[in-house]
């Protein structure tokens, strides 16, 4: 099925199921510790070997020797995979670096080697034992430091945009901000680790149960750098704990994981340790920013410039953080730049929000920092702001942008008018009190998917994709699709998940998974009423669905006689075509902060927070609703305490585990709130939705950082806001 025209109503407009806060149908298998992750496939692997990844000890050079001797004698051991014994490796389409070093070193904690041992114990011991000298040789490890060096990344996306005739109309223009930010390096420190069992088969196929988000990309990037067949790899993700775009590409564990398979000759079990998850797998790069803004002295914005410097290794990517700075404002005259610098840190890729999730961080506090110079408040500043279309392309309407309406709505559930114009007034007891505002956005991407629909006698709807659930609730939603699209009650619905020989689902990940997973099952599910009408001798244009039946022309039969005959199967995918191109499609959303800091030691506690999100259908609003607090939870933490600290003389993250590297709690945590507006975007997919996932981080650090800075008037421009960059500036006690 293509979708090239806006959608009209369709069985998912009944809203029997879709659209119900209906409970995670995967929740009890959770709960009870009957979902089977990757590293507990013991059934599905029997008498499976352990190994354990030896990382480089540099951050760049060479190896000069490696020893294996006392590591291969050690108890228990069976194997050793090294560069050397793996024989030749290409390098997946997705990757920056080599999964498997040697002799070159790209970044630090990069995978040397695997020790395979009867037991975890053993294999960690023998670990040890293995003896590396290196020649190091000097890298580059500061973003600040390489600035300078800095070039424009390759790919069309990342050009400079310009509109109008940003310098002039900056330099002309009454009041003018010009001001630096900064973020630093994080990390997912999702719960699950990187975890692979990996499996061969006598006719040498392979079979990796591992933690991925994108089935297919995994098996495509596993088959190109073990140089087989992509046919002749399999793999299975039914449940994953935790991704946040840590897992969206094939890693070091699962690799090693097949590589000490074979050498092993048997199956293999490789979970990444805690301080590798932070060195040698994916993180959000670092970046400087540097936001421009031009107004009249009415408040409206005439020139907005927006330049972004990130680091990669070489062949990398940049952080895109300018990209929502394009769409979010009016103004005549606008310029956004990126620049890359080459870094030889761990490799920087995406993680929750990637660009928009650090752009924000910068863009909305210059906003409140604007609003400030014109005397105007922060929430009025952004809405006299507002667009209706693509400030670089005026013809380009928004297919839905209700950002305003966000704006409005929070400021009035969150009491917006009781907050204090003048910053650092407002004390409760020992604690300044200040409340933030700031928008969000994410931009609604759409990808091709495809499901599998299956009938059977006792009236079953079987669903399969290779779609994966990291904890959103994909389970849930796919099943309400097709319970409303079949006529079923949903305890009549299975899914089946991520497992490669399903068809290609959108997978998880850049917040397009709901709308298109499930759009992908729609298009499975039209066939499969077509199928099971014409089987029941009625007209598919007629039929109607509904509680088990399918009625037409006065006739009434039980869906289940469809396949008394046996089993009705339907496949088929939803492709999109040049809507996207004709509309601007995007997610918007409000945040507001209430934080408290301590007037003597510059302790910052969230006190309260606000979500307003405009993102087409919600499909479901419990999970949703969940998915926006984890994303604000994980705002809060990037606001307030996540940095990864750089080793500029080792070339290291130092505060790799999560005792160094701070993630909130739930004692940091209170009271949160979301409101979802009601809304559909035709112009979308037949479901209607968009994106939410991800919506609910973008805008909340700056919300915060505003709300410091209403609380103190002590305004912090490089993230996290931690006391010791507000303790000397605070306001005198009184």
């Amino acid at each position: 099925m293509k979708f090239t025209t806006p959608a009209t109503t369709n069985p998912i407009d009944q809203l029997k199921i879709i659209g119900k806060p209906v409970d995670r149908i995967d929740g009890p298998l959770k709960t009870t510790g009957a979902a089977i992750y990757a590293y507990e496939q013991h059934a599905a692997a029997p008498n499976a070997a352990y190994g354990y990844i030896v990382g480089a000890g540099i951050a760049k050079g060479r190896i000069a020797s490696i020893s294996l001797d006392k590591a291969a004698r050690a108890l228990g051991v069976i194997a050793i995979v090294t560069a050397d014994s793996a024989g030749k490796l290409g390098k997946g389409r997705m990757n920056t670096a080599k999964l498997l070093a040697g002799p070159d070193i790209q970044h630090y904690h990069q995978a040397v080697a695997l020790v395979v041992a009867e037991t975890f114990e053993q294999a960690r011991a023998a670990a040890q034992l293995v003896q590396i000298k290196y020649t190091p040789q000097k890298g580059a490890y500061d973003l600040a430091a390489a600035k300078d060096q800095a070039v424009q990344p390759e790919g069309k996306g990342n050009k400079d945009s310009i509109t109008g005739d940003f310098d002039g109309a900056y330099a002309g223009a009454p009041v003018r901000l010009d001001s630096s930010y900064s973020t630093p390096d994080q990390s997912h420190a999702m719960m699950e680790p990187h975890a692979t069992i990996a499996a061969w088969d006598a006719s040498g196929k392979l079979t990796v149960w591992t933690a991925n988000q994108m089935i297919d990309w995994g098996k495509g990037d596993l088959a190109k750098t073990l140089g087989i067949p992509k046919e002749n790899v399999r793999l299975v993700s039914p449940y994953i704990g935790g991704g946040f775009g840590g897992k969206l590409f094939v890693r070091a564990e699962a690799l090693l994981a097949a590589l000490g398979a074979r050498a092993a000759k048997r199956p293999v079990k490789v979970a990444l340790q805690r301080p590798l998850m932070f060195n040698n797998t994916t993180h959000r790069p670092a970046t400087i920013q540097r936001v421009r803004l031009g107004a009249s002295r009415e408040g409206k914005l005439v020139a907005i410039g927006h330049e972004s410097w990130s680091g990669d290794l070489p062949g990398g990517g940049p952080e895109t953080a300018v990209q929502q700075t394009r769409l979010l404002y009016a103004a005549p005259h606008r310029m956004t730049k990126m620049r890359l610098a080459v870094l030889d840190l761990p490799e920087g890729n995406a993680m929750r929000a990637p660009g928009e999730a650090p752009g924000l961080m910068a863009l909305e506090i210059a906003m409140d920092e604007m609003a400030e110079k014109l005397k105007m408040d922060p929430v009025t500043f952004r809405i006299i702001n507002d667009t209706s279309s693509d400030p670089e392309k005026k013809e380009r309407k928004f297919s839905q942008r209700r950002l305003v309406e966000c704006l409005r709505t929070g400021a009035d559930k969150f009491g917006w008018s009781q907050r204090s114009a003048q910053p650092g007034k407002l004390r409760d007891g020992r604690w300044l009190i200040g409340m933030g505002v700031a928008a969000a956005f994410r931009n609604n991407l759409l990808m091709k998917s495809a499901a599998r629909v299956r009938l059977d006698r006792d009236g079953v709807v079987t669903v399969e994709t290779d779609m994966t659930d990291i904890g959103t609730g994909s389970y849930t939603i796919i099943a309400q699709t097709a319970a409303e699209m079949m006529g079923v009650p949903l305890a009549r619905v299975v899914v089946k998940l991520g497992d490669s020989s399903f068809p290609v689902s959108a997978g998880s990940g850049g917040q397009w998974g709901a709308n298109s997973s499930t759009a992908g099952v729609y298009a499975a599910c039209v066939k499969l009423r077509e199928a099971a009408a014409q089987k029941l001798g009625l007209d598919p244009a007629d039929a109607a669905f509904a509680d088990g039946r399918v009625s037409a022309g006065g006739r009434s039969l039980p869906l289940a006689e469809a396949a008394a005959d046996g089993e009705l199967v339907a496949e088929d995918q939803m492709e999109y075509g040049d809507l996207d191109k004709k509309f601007q499609q995007s997610t918007f959303g409000a945040h507001f902060v209430e934080v408290a800091v301590d007037a003597a030691t510059g302790e910052t506690r969230i006190r309260r927070m606000l979500a307003v999100c405009a993102a087409g259908r919600i499909l479901n609003p419990k999970s949703a609703r969940s998915q926006v607090i984890g994303a604000m939870t994980m705002g809060a933490g990037a606001a307030l305490m996540e940095d990864l600290v750089v080793d500029q003389r080792g070339g290291f993250f130092v505060n790799h585990d999560l005792a160094g590297y701070e993630v909130p709690v739930h004692a940091d945590i209170p009271h949160q709130d979301v409101i979802f507006l009601d809304e559909t975007d035709p112009i979308s997919s037949p479901m209607k939705a968009k994106g939410v996932g991800e919506l609910g981080i973008c805008g909340v650090g700056a919300a915060i950082a505003n709300a410091v800075y209403n609380a103190t008037g002590v305004r912090v421009r490089d993230y996290p806001i931690t006391l010791d960059k507000l303790i000397e500036k605070l306001p005198e006690s009184v």
